[in-house]
């Protein structure tokens, strides 16, 4: 491994390349022709395409007009995965720049961005980016790679439309890689694939591992909303996600556990951006202990440490199931998935492993626990030129806190997450209000 790769593995508290990056790096960096690597959730796959990209991207490209820098596009399905990706190609300090682009915010903006940032590498949903090489803003003939990140999520049907628009459009690609956890044999002709170096990593590890304890819990009734709340309670201060497979149910359970006294994020495709965001910023920096979700938080979220996976619906199919599961016992950590089943119900006949009947325990009394943390949405960003110490410095200074009772910061382009502790929250906030930071007047408030 390069002193460079090293470097930038130490950025993230990485001290060595696992199996499957060894030979992707290998496949990608060193080889010729298209790579298309399967590998668990979890494992790195990010890190894995991310890391031969900087030795083979051309940092020297001149800033011309119209912007030949951008030399690659990573295609993923949702602005999430966008987001997370971007930082952490910013988080190498590889000296490449990354922007990304989705749905749900000018397109405009992401133009003046583009304009000044002059990525070299962008990422960003199909529909956008077919409509920014549409109005000239990513110059087509540029692009030289085209990554695929969760593959089988954007060849599915409903996106193929745009993915065969968008590559159609790229006329100099001359590589492309997939990523993807779970394989799908039909890779559309349209893609292109030539000669692909296959990297199959899934075979390594079963859809379950010793890592990952699988418990039935079985509830008596029909409508589970009872049982769940005694799970839940049984667990405590653990965090759990919480999967259904409708959006109105997500609404629903998250309203029903709010209203038993949990603290809930509550996460779907049909709720506004920030208000998406906002829910997983608050259970990622442990303001909430609790994600009730549809299978959108499944794929391409980072969240650390999550012990328990919670199929309060059933999963569709096996590639679900593993998504779900993925969310947990990641790396070397160990994690617990729980079906609860009502009384027309089974745990899936493709759920592989020893599966424990899970007895819950007498909670009579038992109260939900409240996390030390909340979460502080603070109205400047980078556009602003605020950094994490600018964010600390403000709360500190200004808002009468000490360094141990402020948690994750998050810097985003137009405003801030910061996490700080709950009994500290009202006090900051009053001390805040109309103060400024960097010498400009900003907002700070409770996510809620």
């Amino acid at each position: 491994m390069s002193a460079e790769i090293d470097k930038m593995l130490r950025n993230f508290s990485i001290e060595r390349l696992s199996p499957m990056q060894e030979e992707a790096l290998k496949a990608i960096g060193e080889e010729r022709g298209d790579v298309v690597i399967l590998s668990p959730t979890g494992s790195g796959k990010t890190l894995a395409y991310m890391l031969p990209l900087v030795r083979l991207l051309n940092l020297e490209a001149p800033p011309m007009e119209p912007a030949p820098y951008i030399q690659a596009i990573v295609v993923v399905p949702g602005r999430e995965l966008a987001m997370q990706s971007a930082d952490v190609m910013r988080g190498l300090g590889s000296g490449l720049r990354a922007a990304c682009c989705y749905g749900g915010r000018p397109a405009m903006d992401e133009h003046r961005t583009i304009m000044k940032e002059k990525p070299h590498i962008v990422f960003g949903t199909p529909g956008r980016l077919n409509d920014h090489i549409a109005k000239g803003n990513i110059p087509a003939g540029s692009v030289r790679w085209l990554i695929i990140d969760e593959f089988d999520k954007c060849l599915e049907m409903g996106f193929r439309d745009e993915m065969r628009r968008l590559i159609k459009s790229l006329p100099g690609l001359k590589r492309r890689i997939l990523l993807s956890a779970t394989d799908t044999q039909d890779i559309p002709s349209f893609v292109n694939i030539s000669r692909a170096r296959r990297i199959d990593f899934t075979r390594e590890e079963p859809q379950t591992t010793e890592r990952l304890a699988i418990n039935n819990v079985v509830s008596k009734d029909k409508d589970k909303l009872e049982t769940l709340c005694r799970l839940l309670l049984h667990l405590g201060e653990e965090s759990s996600i919480v999967f259904l497979n409708f959006r109105d149910s997500v609404e629903r359970t998250a309203a029903f556990l709010c209203g038993r006294g949990f603290e809930v994020s509550a996460f779907h495709g049909g709720m506004e951006q920030r208000e998406r965001e906002d829910a997983i910023y608050k259970f990622g920096n442990g303001s909430a202990n609790i994600l009730v979700s549809t299978d959108l938080a499944s794929r391409g979220l980072d969240i650390p440490d999550v012990g328990n996976i919670i199929h309060y619906h059933m999963p569709l199919g096996e590639d679900g199931y593993v998504h779900r599961v993925g969310r947990t016992a990641r790396w070397d950590a160990r994690g617990r998935t729980f079906f609860i089943t009502g009384p027309e119900e089974a745990v899936p006949p493709f759920v592989e492993g020893d599966i424990a009947e899970w007895p819950l325990p007498d909670v009579k009394g038992k109260m939900p626990p409240r996390p030390r943390m909340s979460t502080i949405y603070i109205g400047k960003g980078k556009k602003d030129k605020i950094s994490r110490g600018d964010i600390m410095g403000f709360l500190c200074k200004k808002g009468g806190l000490e360094r141990g009772d402020i948690g994750r910061i998050d810097v985003m382009e137009r405003y801030s997450y910061a996490a700080v502790a709950r009994d500290k929250v009202e006090q900051m906030l009053r001390l805040t209000r109309g103060e400024k930071i960097k010498g400009i007047k900003t907002i700070a408030e409770l996510v809620r």
